[in-house]
């Protein structure tokens, strides 16, 4: 019990610090839709895609490698060593490959004139590869404090230099240049724009670096052929799974550039106004984000615990991840008039795309939640799979369905591309999982839910379109309580359940 006390403590701090990051960098996101247009923003977004693919290729599995080595292995620091040096190597191998054919690879990426910002990009991917493995080591070491709080650092520097180079700076220029102009004028000043977003997550990586270095320098290297085999034979499903998920996740962004040949620059646009709307629906990424870090020590925690019981727990956990998902999701919808002022109204011509994502990220957390039945069965072949299976159709359905509807609304595709490829795999995965590992899930209940929460969006929308604004929001708030009560009295929860009944019978 101690054990798993302590498993869920650390999970709760690595999750916080996650989360807690992931919220701060999420408010750049004003700094940067209103300073530049969509086109330039566009341009972040869509690199942002091909690093989180590059930072997958340099890991190749090697962290989760680590874990299963280390708890194996008889000397488990040769075990970090080894994996060090590996990741050091292929990181620095890609640094010099990315020095030498900056140019063609900028060319490759539609951005002939962008080599710089890739550069950048491609040293701070290295360098986040490289980190990722003391990480790991720290994770090993139940030093989640320090981990937490070196994390947390490196988003305090990132938002704190952007905020410098990007508002600070152009101050300084006209108020006391000479404060400024030493390092703000050669790469460019204000006209550098968003290379400045680039500059300071290459600073903040360096940082993160430096704080890591106990963790790197000052001990002995082992390196061994042998064990670096069979950990490369055990790691690369985990790239195929990676890449295969992440570049499903990136699919619009990373397409639509090269699907409107000729017209480079208003396809950039919709990569921007596709990415800065993405930013809206997050909240829903965060909330599956929160629900796994504490879902994964729930469902292995269980294992030992009664057969009917422990399926019951795990059939709660799916019902009451969808209660709060459609609850988050009502909430952004109804409010979105007011949300919508988190983004430039440069922007707001892609707001159409967030109940989609939202919708899109529900299936994929519901799709998480069904990867028990492969995780408790030692069938995790089946998340390689499912994850090719992901790609295969996100793939397809943004060749189909992007060019189709085209310029200037393109990435209205990209947003039902992600919704039905999550919607399907959800169905494929608790159909093959209703085979190896049966759950008895609420289903009818789970779909009343879904029905009421359906009906109340439509409610919301007619009475958006229909009311005064004040009167709207009051209804609409109503209709949130509404939808909470409705849960109360079905699921008993304890003091709602019985006044709301109480309520009602005395109507």
């Amino acid at each position: 019990m101690s054990g798993i006390k302590s498993l869920v403590k650390d999970t709760a701090v690595y999750g916080l610090s996650s989360i807690v990051g992931r919220f701060l960098n999420w408010c750049l996101v004003p700094l940067y839709v209103y300073n530049f247009p969509t086109q330039e923003y566009g341009v972040v977004s869509y690199l942002y895609g091909f690093t989180a693919v590059a930072l997958v290729i340099l890991n190749y599995g090697m962290e989760t490698g680590f874990f299963r080595f280390a708890n194996r292995e008889s000397n488990p620091e040769r075990v970090y060593t080894t994996s060090l040096l590996s990741v050091g190597f292929t990181s620095l191998l890609f640094v010099v490959l990315l020095t030498l054919f900056r140019h063609p690879i900028a060319s490759a990426l539609l951005l002939p004139g962008d080599s710089l910002y890739i550069w950048l990009l491609g040293v701070t991917v290295a360098v986040d590869a490289v980190c990722n493995i003391p990480f790991a080591y720290l994770r090993y070491k139940n030093k989640a404090w320090l981990f937490a709080g070196i994390k947390l650092l490196n988003v305090g520097v990132n938002i704190g230099l952007n905020l410098f180079f990007l508002l600070v700076c152009p101050d300084a220029m006209h108020d006391c240049p000479e404060l400024v102009e030493w390092f703000y004028e050669p790469l460019g000043g204000k006209g550098f724009g968003i290379g400045w977003i680039f500059v300071a997550n290459i600073i903040s990586s360096l940082v993160v670096l430096i704080c890591l270095s106990p963790q790197i320098l000052g001990r002995r290297y082992m390196f061994s052929w042998s064990l670096l085999r069979r950990m490369l034979g055990y790691s690369w499903p985990l790239l195929i799974l990676g890449v295969a998920g992440i570049l499903s996740q990136n699919m619009g962004q990373l397409l639509i550039p090269y699907l409107f040949p000729g017209h480079e620059e208003e396809a950039t646009s919709m990569v921007g106004i596709y990415g800065a709307n993405m930013k809206i629906s997050i909240v829903m990424v965060m909330f599956a984000q929160a629900f796994r870090y504490a879902y994964e020590p729930f469902i292995f925690s269980q294992v030992r615990g009664d057969g009917e019981g422990k399926k019951q727990a795990y059939c709660d956990a799916m019902k009451y991840f969808i209660i709060f998902g459609l609850l988050i999701f009502l909430g952004v919808m109804y409010f979105l008039p007011i949300l919508r002022h988190f983004i430039s109204p440069d922007y707001w011509s892609g707001l159409s795309v967030v109940p989609i994502l939202m919708l899109a990220e529900l299936c994929f957390g519901i799709f998480f939640n069904l990867s028990l039945w492969y995780k408790l069965t030692d069938r995790t072949q089946w998340g390689m799979y499912l994850s090719l299976l992901c790609f295969v159709l996100m793939l397809g359905l943004n060749l189909w369905l992007v060019p189709s509807i085209g310029i200037p609304c393109g990435y209205m595709g990209s947003a039902w591309a992600a919704l039905i490829s999550y919607f399907v795999v959800m169905l494929v995965s608790y159909f093959i999982g209703r085979h190896y590992y049966p759950l008895p899930y609420q289903i009818g209940r789970i779909a009343v839910y879904c029905l009421v929460a359906g009906v109340l969006y439509l409610a919301g929308y007619l009475v958006s379109s229909s009311m005064p604004s004040v009167v709207s929001y009051c209804l609409k708030g109503i209709m949130l309580v509404a939808y909470c009560g409705i849960v109360a009295m079905n699921e008993k929860i304890p003091v709602v359940s019985p006044f709301l009944r109480r309520f009602f019978s005395r109507r």
